[in-house]
Parts: C-alpha cells; sequence; structure tokens
C-alpha cells in the first residue's frame, strides 16, 4: 500500500468532483499534481500541490482552488484537517489509523512489503563493471559493482525484469599487452629474468598466470617468437584474469547473468550489421570532422572517415565509425554491442560507467535512439572516484596490483556487508570518501551499523518477549491492538515506515538506488529515538510485564520497522544483522 498514491488518489477524485461542481473547468491535465511529505513536518502530514499547478490552466487564483479542494477533503474520514498555506499549498493531517495500518500491511507482506509492480515486467538490461580482463578488480570497479547490482536489485523488486551483464573488452590491444606481459610472468617462471619494460602490466597478480602457463606449455615458449605464442597466450591470460574477476564479484556477492565477450562482434558480421542499420537510415555518411576547439592534438590532420550522424539524435558532433586505414574505431563495436541487446528485446538499457567516460554519453545514446528508432531509452550512470582514507589518513593497502588498491583488499578488511552498504550513501555521481576505521566503528556516524544495529535491536526485544511468554510470531502481531499506540514517537515511527513504498518507487524511476540507504538510515533513527524514549520514560518501553497488550502492540510496530530493514538491505545486497558483536 503507497498510502501516498493512496491520498493522490483521493485528491484527484476530489478535483474532478469540483469540475462536475462547475467549480473547475473541463479538460484540466493532472500530471503535475503531486502528494508528498511536507518540507516541514510541523505543517502536516502530507502537501498537495493542486492548486498551484492547476491555477494557470483554470485561469482562477491557486488560493480558490485550494479552499475549494480543502472543503472537500476534510469531508473524508481519512483526512482530520485540510489547511490552506501560503499561496495555495495544501497540507493534510490523516487519521492515525491510517499511518498505523502500514504496520499491518509489513507484518503480512514480510519480505514482500513495498514489493512494486511499477516495472510491470518491462526488459532492462543493467551493464555494470565491464573491466578491462587484464587485471584483477580494483577499489573503482568496485563503487561500481555495488552501484549496479544495487540497482538491479531495486529494479527487479519494483516489477521489472532485470538482465545483469558484463561486457568482457577482449577484443583489443589491451589484451595483447595482457598476454606479452604474462610471457614475461611465463619466462620468470622458468628462472629467467622478466622484462617489464614501460607499457606492460607490472602488477605481481600475474605471477600466478606465469606459473599456470609454464605448467601449461613447460618451457617450449621460451625465445619463440611472438607470432607462436601471441594468440594463446591471449586467450589463456584473459580467461585466468576473468576467473579472477568473477571470484572477487562473487566476494562482494555479486552475480552476473551474462558475460559477453566483445570479441564475438568481430568476424562474425555483427559490427557491419549494426551499422549497416544505421546506414539504412541514411545516418551513415564519407565526410571530414571539423578540427577540435582549442590547441590541436600533435599530429592531427583532416582526413576522410565515416562517419555516424550522431547529431541527429542529441550528440554534440558527428562521430567517426572506421578510420581511414579501414579498422574500426573503438566506437563501432560498441555500437553492435548495443545494437544486439536492442535485438535481445530489452525495453530498457542502463551502461554503469566510470567517471572517465563522461564524453562517451551522449554518443552512446544517440546510437541506442537510432538504432532503436527512440524506442529504446538508454540510461547512462556515471560512478565518481573512491578516495581510501584510514583515520582520516590517505590509505594504501597493497601494490600487488602494481598501481591501485584492489576490491579484494576492501573486502578483506571490512566485508563485503559494510562494504556495500558505504558504497551506496552518496550519489554515484558525487565523489565518495571511504575511511576504513570509520566503516568498522559502532556508532551513529557509521551508518551501516546504526541500521544494522536497529534491526539487530529490534530481534533482541522479540527474545525478550518470548522469555516474558509474549506471542512474537508476525501472525500473532498482524492482529494487534494498533489503537494502543498514541505517543507521538509511535506515530512518527509508522510515517516514515509508511514512506517505504513510495520512495522504493521513486528511486526506482530514477535509477537511484543510493535513496534506500538513505531512507534505511533515517528509518533506523527514528527507531533508535523511540528505543531511547524507553529509557527516559519506562512506559514507554517495548515490554511492558503489566500489559501484554501494550507490549504486543509496540513489538508489531518495531518488528514492522525490522521487516522494512531486511526488505532494504536485501535491495542492497546486505545481509541484516540479527544481533551485533
Amino acid at each position: 500500500m503507497n498510502l501516498f498514491a493512496e491520498i493522490k488518489t483521493l485528491v484527484l477524485e476530489n478535483l474532478n468532483v469540483l469540475v462536475t461542481e462547475g467549480v473547475l473547468p473541463d479538460g484540466l491535465n493532472y500530471a503535475n499534481v503531486a502528494v508528498e511529505p511536507p518540507r516541514d513536518a510541523l505543517h502536516g502530514d502530507m502537501a498537495t500541490n493542486a492548486a498551484m499547478v492547476l491555477a494557470k490552466p483554470a485561469r482562477m487564483k491557486p488560493r480558490d482552488i485550494a479552499d475549494a479542494l480543502a472543503m472537500k477533503l476534510a469531508e473524508d474520514p481519512r483526512v482530520q484537517t485540510a489547511d490552506v498555506a501560503g499561496p495555495g499549498f495544501l497540507n493534510l493531517r490523516l487519521d492515525p489509523a491510517l499511518w498505523f495500518g502500514i504496520v499491518t500491511e509489513a507484518l503480512a507482506k514480510g519480505a514482500d512489503f513495498g514489493r512494486s509492480s511499477v516495472g510491470a515486467g518491462r526488459k532492462v538490461n543493467v551493464e555494470f563493471v565491464s573491466a578491462n580482463p587484464t587485471g584483477p578488480l580494483h577499489v573503482g570497479h568496485t563503487r561500481g559493482a555495488v552501484f549496479g547490482d544495487a540497482l538491479a536489485g531495486l529494479l527487479d523488486f519494483a516489477g521489472y525484469n532485470v538482465t545483469r551483464e558484463y561486457y568482457i573488452n577482449d577484443g583489443g590491444a589491451q589484451v595483447d599487452v595482457l598476454a606479452r606481459s604474462a610471457y614475461e610472468r611465463y619466462r620468470e617462471a622458468n628462472g629467467l629474468e622478466p622484462e617489464i619494460v614501460e607499457g606492460l602490466y607490472p602488477g605481481d597478480y600475474l605471477i600466478p598466470v606465469g606459473e599456470a602457463l609454464k605448467e601449461e606449455y613447460g618451457d617450449s615458449l621460451i625465445d619463440q617468437p611472438e607470432s607462436v605464442w601471441l594468440e594463446d597466450l591471449r586467450e589463456f591470460s584473459t580467461e585466468m584474469m576473468m576467473k579472477l574477476i568473477r571470484s572477487d564479484l562473487k566476494d562482494l556477492g555479486v552475480t552476473m547473468d551474462v558475460y559477453f565477450s566483445e570479441k564475438s562482434l568481430y568476424g562474425t558480421g555483427k559490427i557491419e550489421a549494426a551499422l549497416d542499420n544505421l546506414d539504412d537510415k541514411g545516418l551513415i555518411y564519407e565526410g571530414v570532422l571539423a578540427p577540435p576547439k582549442g590547441k590541436l592534438p600533435e599530429g592531427w590532420e583532416a582526413r576522410e572517415q565515416t562517419l555516424f550522424k550522431s547529431t541527429e539524435h542529441g550528440d554534440d558532433v558527428d562521430r567517426p565509425v572506421r578510420k581511414s586505414d579501414g579498422g574500426w574505431t573503438y566506437f563501432a563495436p560498441d555500437i553492435a554491442y548495443h545494437f544486439d541487446k536492442i535485438e535481445r528485446g530489452y525495453d530498457e538499457l542502463i551502461d554503469v560507467l566510470g567517471a572517465d567516460h563522461g564524453g562517451y554519453v551522449k554518443r552512446m545514446k544517440a546510437a541506442v535512439s537510432a538504432l532503436s528508432d527512440s524506442k529504446v531509452p538508454l540510461d547512462i550512470k556515471l560512478c565518481q572516484l573512491v578516495k581510501l582514507y584510514k583515520n582520516g589518513e590517505p590509505f594504501k593497502m597493497s601494490k600487488r596490483a602494481g598501481t591501485f588498491v584492489l576490491l579484494s583488499d576492501v573486502v578483506e578488511q571490512v566485508g563485503a556487508d559494510v562494504t556495500r552498504f558505504i558504497m551506496l550513501t552518496r550519489k554515484n555521481d558525487a565523489a565518495l570518501d571511504f575511511d576504513f576505521a570509520k566503516a568498522l566503528e559502532q556508532s551513529k556516524d557509521n551508518p551501516v551499523f546504526y541500521v544494522q544495529y536497529a534491526h539487530a535491536r529490534v530481534n533482541s526485544v522479540l527474545i525478550k518477549a518470548g522469555e516474558a511468554g509474549l506471542e512474537t510470531g508476525d501472525a500473532i502481531l498482524v492482529n494487534a491492538d494498533l489503537t494502543l499506540l498514541k505517543h507521538p514517537a509511535e506515530l512518527s515511527l509508522a510515517q516514515k515506515l509508511a514512506e517505504w513504498p513510495r520512495l522504493l518507487e521513486i528511486a526506482a524511476k530514477t535509477n537511484e538506488p543510493h535513496r534506500i540507504a538513505f531512507y534505511l538510515y533515517e528509518l533506523a533513527s527514528e527507531f533508535h529515538a523511540l528505543q531511547h524514549l524507553g529509557k527516559i520514560e519506562p512506559e514507554m518501553r517495548f515490554i511492558q510485564a503489566d500489559n501484554p497488550k501494550q507490549s504486543t502492540a509496540r513489538i508489531a510496530l518495531i518488528r514492522a520497522v525490522a521487516v522494512a530493514i531486511a526488505a532494504g538491505l536485501g535491495i542492497l545486497g546486505v545481509t541484516p544483522a540479527k544481533e551485533m558483536r
């Protein structure tokens, strides 16, 4: 039950009544009418902007519309008061029973509390991580992995049909560099001094690859020309790196549905088919691009290339797809890959990329728009950098990767649950500071601890209630007499709980899983405030030895909170804590 949607329906119904009565003109568009929490909780439980957005098309004063609508809404038993504020905002106070009804729903639905059908089964492809298979995942990949997986979990919970996909960049020159780097480690495994020249990958993570190559080939490749071993070592090294990457993702709690190889696009006609699709639409031509603005790159020259008219689909400039020497640009296989997604029948595409891919956004959106005849939207989410600290100081843990901190190091330090939650405590396009000391700190300043402690605390109360002889199963609690909950702090907690279904749908529509983490912290804060109240006022404790009905009502309320926390953490891929150690 989305209580905000229910009251919005009530508002729209009464607007139609005002139309029928001739107070409002016919034909008004209600698309921008909203019902949401007021900016100041002192103003009411909910607020609607109906009078403000309808005033101009109705050619009326906002206040006149608000006054008329307020009179209608006040007649409904669910609405205690309807007050007009300022130029025409309408603030509503609801019958408390309406808020506490969300407790019953949470207990009845359990793990499905808040689950939505807003996605209507639409097929969504979420592509994330997609790191080059040239080494283990580092901390930058960690954020994209967590964000993408949480976004996929969010969309699944909201009723979408979601595919998690990893694009293996195994078709470019970087895998040749990987093969050459692995060959040097192979030489090292055979007792020779490796020649890690500039341009090769220096990380120690390639030592096991060299040892595996020795086991496979013995010394048969020593002193052999590159033409003999390059292709085999490309395959061998890429496979080992992908095995390592899959292991890293598993440790982080990420499982992909599809691993798509870039190499499968070459020599199969897939790139040609995608560009033929654009050519048939008159979007491919031979031309010369204008020189880049500012200082020209060294060696730049005007030359004829095969270009995609991306400007016809929102890009700033047209983009080359084939170079003057006949080879494909990096953009060409990307076009083919997204065409493959469209051909697979996805209704929506989402790419999760690092912040350094900002220049990729417009051209890729233009390509998808052109390939799908503007029918398949592409949302590209950029994840900003993660800065690592310990006690406020920049922190580096190992050099096994050569120049960067590994995902596995982060997970080893603080665990997958903590890593995942903290990675979602900032919006994806904002930089994130990750302090290892704070991540393990047991205080309100540590959001993951604060949320987990709320869930564990509820579990502790349930255990104590059982020891006191109270029935605490959801089947019993769902029938609790919630009219016994009368304190403002109890109502405030129920109101925050009632925001969950609305928040879930907003987060899914905007592709913003960080909203879930923010909400869970706020819900935990309301719970902790109520729990603390019991320390000050004994009559507000959850368990009242001489009043089992009151106890059952309060336990039902906090158990519903635990249900919401578990659902939210489940979306984020975090395991709810049953106890804190």
